[in-house]
């Protein structure tokens, strides 16, 4: 059965809960555990749900060759002319480092998963007890890396950069076929990516067409993009995280600080909690002020038995009296009493 929400960790991920903020690693860790390790610390400072790292080898990435198949020669890319092996070396996680990160990370109490590349990595994982699962934008297409995923059961994130509906659409069956556990994240495979390249929008046909939470992997310099998708129904947001704007390294240009990290936290959770309920009409804390708007009163003392004309009746705050929209309905009836100045009218005054 499909459906609008499930759980990573104790955490509910639907339309109905605030959105779930993770955290990207990926090569800000720069060759040194200690830094990742200290990273982790800064973002379980920030209020982030899940901190995320990556499993692979650079020979699991690709080839060691220097044609121009695998090499960069985008003059926008943050890694133009590296070669693809070249920038995986240097971007990996090493294994024998992940024991140590799921350890430390349960012990401050964070939610810590990763993206595995190639088949021995979700075995690998498998192993640590990972919770849950990423796909990266460019594995949307590899459906035999999905199924190896989706078959041990867990919740699956997919990244859709760059992949069409079709190919999505291979993904959520190939996942369904097993669970319905999965999350969809839109996403823009440039890094950085501009503002006018995201198509947030995309996220609410998401929904409608995979019945799925779905979230924004978020490659902007700042956080304007990550907010403004809470208001198109984002439910989970990822963000690459480096030390500082001083730092230098392969994601650096596309990532964020601790600091903003936190920012980010606030600001979406401000931003989900302003979103509200589909419903038209005043919240229930607005029901004691509907008293201040406009009215009908008499501002004239009348007789009983008189006629009410224009000039006797004016639309004014406060609300005592009957609605303005029926104005023209009383001018010409009779009143039973007499009135007095600044009497809210009302239709017991009427013969």
């Amino acid at each position: 059965m499909k459906s609008n929400y499930l759980k990573l960790g104790s955490k509910f991920i639907s339309d109905k809960h605030a959105p779930f903020l993770i955290a990207e690693i990926s090569a800000n860790h720069n060759q040194s555990l200690k830094r990742l390790l200290k990273l982790i610390d800064k973002i379980v400072e920030s209020g982030a749900d899940a901190v995320k790292i990556q499993t692979y080898t650079p020979d699991s990435m690709t080839l060691n060759s220097k044609s121009k198949h695998f090499k960069i020669i985008d003059k926008k890319s943050p890694w133009k002319g590296k070669t693809l092996y070249d920038i995986y070396k240097k971007g990996t996680t090493p294994y024998e480092w992940h024991k140590k990160i799921f350890n430390y990370a349960k012990k401050k109490k964070i939610l810590c998963f990763s993206t595995p590349f190639d088949d021995y990595a979700v075995e690998f994982l498998e192993k640590l007890k990972v919770p849950f699962y990423k796909v990266a934008s460019y594995e949307c297409v590899d459906i035999p890396l999905i199924e190896k995923i989706a078959k041990t059961y867990k919740p699956i994130i997919i990244s859709t950069g760059a992949a069409n509906f079709n190919e999505i659409n291979d993904a959520v069956k190939t996942v369904r076929k097993y669970h319905n556990k999965l999350i969809l994240l839109k996403c823009t495979s440039l890094y950085p990516s501009k503002d006018s390249q995201l198509n947030l929008s995309a996220i609410i046909e998401m929904k409608k067409k995979f019945k799925c939470p779905v979230g924004f992997s978020d490659h902007t310099i700042d956080l304007n993009a990550a907010i403004t998708s809470i208001g198109v129904g984002a439910n989970v947001i990822e963000k690459h995280v480096k030390f500082s704007n001083k730092e230098s390294g392969l994601d650096s240009s596309f990532s964020i600080t601790p600091k903003e990290l936190k920012d980010l936290k606030v600001k979406m959770n401000n931003a989900w909690k302003a979103l509200g309920i589909k419903t038209i009409g005043p919240i229930k804390e607005e029901l004691k002020v509907r008293k201040r708007r406009r009215s009908l009163y008499f501002i004239k003392n009348l007789k009983k038995g008189e006629i009410v004309k224009l000039e006797s009746i004016k639309r004014i705050r406060p609300g005592y009296g009957i609605a303005p929209k029926h104005i023209k309905t009383i001018i010409g009836k009779k009143v039973k009493k007499n009135i007095k100045f600044g009497a809210p009218i009302k239709w017991a005054d009427f013969i």
